[in-house]
């Protein structure tokens, strides 16, 4: 029997990895759940952003390569 996380593709992660992460650095500079709150949101933001950027990048390379 295949573990239900074994199934798909290993992107339907990032998602969940980029939330755990932000919250976790978060965590670690903040002791309000406010402001922990808000630092996770910005820090999701920008993670989110700076790998769609790559993501992008890559696939402009690839048409021209």
């Amino acid at each position: 029997m295949t573990p239900l996380f074994a199934l798909g593709s290993i992107y339907w992660h990032l998602p969940v990895m980029i939330i755990l992460i932000s919250l976790v650095y978060s965590a670690t500079r903040y002791e309000r759940w406010d402001n922990i709150g808000w630092e996770t949101l910005r820090w999701m933001r920008n993670m989110a952003g700076f790998l769609c950027g790559i993501g992008v990048v890559l696939y402009v390379l690839s048409l021209f390569i």
